[in-house]
């Protein structure tokens, strides 16, 4: 905690010293009230914790001020408030942790400084304190009460910020248990410590980390960021969406214009693995250029290349009647093929489709017809065509999405 700089004291008389510290209880007492009667976040704290509370910061704050009067000008003013200081600290982090803010707390000091000064000064000047003395002893109160005030705020602001820095661990453990797919109870337990209440669905979204910027912040509160060790690579960044489905999508994708992103469906929160496996598997295909990807737009993309080895495997078996051919000859049949299963044989269509004559396309027809026989008749061998004859996958990145 850093160290508040503290006026230098005033010369008061020892009885007038004698008297302050006489009425002290009194005073603190009406301090107290006035605060709990006066500040809104306080009303009605009379009792319990936070009574108990103001209390003692209240007989540690009057308590350091009078013995920084005692002190007189030539005593070292950092030492006899040390602990009111501390003590001041430590309430504000006590609020922050309460989950109050700082704006209570200030108002309590404005109003039992005020308090305390209306009765202390009456009570110094009835104890003979004159005009000049009590001036320096009211510079000395506030400048004291500002001290306090900037000691709480500190407290206050370095507990909201270990705090910030725990939950954001603890809900990036949540988004790695959730990219993994653990059990429901678990992941229960898990988002009740991240303090992460779980929307009605998820949906994961991979891009570069470099181009999150304040997206996170704009994509709300409830927004999962997975650790780097739960992310494809490091420069990949994972983010679970919350109920980013219907218009939520659409503002989804509008957020990630001009970002190669991959968006996954959406699921249930507990299912957020299976938005993420999706997403994973665009990314793998590297199917954006530059552009978001909505996932659900590109099925049949990835179901084709579920396993690129098996749609390679399948591609040489449906097609092994052309291995005989000249390459140039193999690719003109194998197109004009999978344009008259994509047509329904109607010519003048696959003929508008490759930018051919209709007699070429019938001509070119009849030697698919004498290569492949009776298997362009059968329902099970027409479909393995069509799925081989499918354009190539795209290819892989080299490296994270940019």
């Amino acid at each position: 905690m850093q160290e508040h700089a503290t006026p230098p004291g005033v010369e008061i008389p020892e009885h007038v010293i004698a008297t302050l510290a006489e009425g002290l209880p009194a005073v603190g007492e009406r301090v107290v009230a006035a605060v709990v009667d006066g500040v809104p976040g306080y009303a009605g704290a009379l009792a319990g914790e936070m009574g108990a509370t103001i209390e003692q910061a209240v007989r540690q704050a009057l308590g350091g001020f009078l013995r920084l009067a005692a002190a007189g000008p030539t005593g070292d003013p950092s030492t006899p408030i040390q602990a009111a200081v501390d003590g001041a600290y430590a309430l504000g982090r006590g609020e922050a942790r309460s989950g109050r803010s700082m704006d209570a707390l200030l108002a309590a000091y404005r109003v039992g400084a005020r308090e305390a000064w209306r009765d202390m000064s009456a009570a110094a000047v009835a104890a003979g304190l004159d005009a000049a003395a009590l001036a320096r002893l009211a510079e000395l109160v506030f400048a004291y009460i500002d001290g306090l005030s900037a000691a709480s705020a500190a407290g206050h602001s370095e507990e909201l910020a270990a705090e910030g820095r725990v939950r954001e661990r603890r809900r990036e453990r949540l988004a790695a248990a959730l990219l993994a797919g653990r059990d429901e109870d678990t992941l229960t337990a898990l988002a009740e410590r991240a303090q992460w209440s779980p929307p009605g669905s998820v949906t994961a979204v991979l891009l570069p980390a470099d181009r999150i910027g304040t997206l996170i912040g704009r994509l709300g509160a409830g927004c999962l960021s997975a650790p780097d060790d739960a992310t494809p690579e490091p420069a990949v960044a994972v983010l679970l969406v919350p109920d980013a489905d219907g218009p939520g999508r659409r503002h989804l994708m509008r957020l990630l214009a001009g970002r190669a992103a991959y968006v996954g469906p959406s699921r249930s929160w507990a299912s957020a693995a299976a938005s993420y496996a999706r997403a994973l598997r665009a990314y793998e295909l590297g199917l954006a250029d530059g552009e978001p990807v909505d996932t659900d737009e590109h099925l049949a993309t990835l179901v084709l290349y579920a396993d690129r080895d098996a749609h390679a495997d399948l591609r040489a078996q449906a097609l092994a009647p052309l291995d005989g051919q000249p390459p140039a000859t193999a690719e003109r049949l194998a197109e004009t093929l999978r344009s008259w299963l994509l047509h329904q044989g109607r010519r003048e269509d696959v003929a508008a489709d490759l930018h051919v004559h209709p007699q070429t396309v019938r001509y070119r027809m009849g030697q698919v017809r004498e290569l492949f026989g009776d298997r362009l008749l059968d329902p099970d061998a027409v479909r393995d065509l069509v799925l081989a004859l499918a354009p190539p996958p795209p290819t892989p990145p080299a490296g994270p999405a940019g």
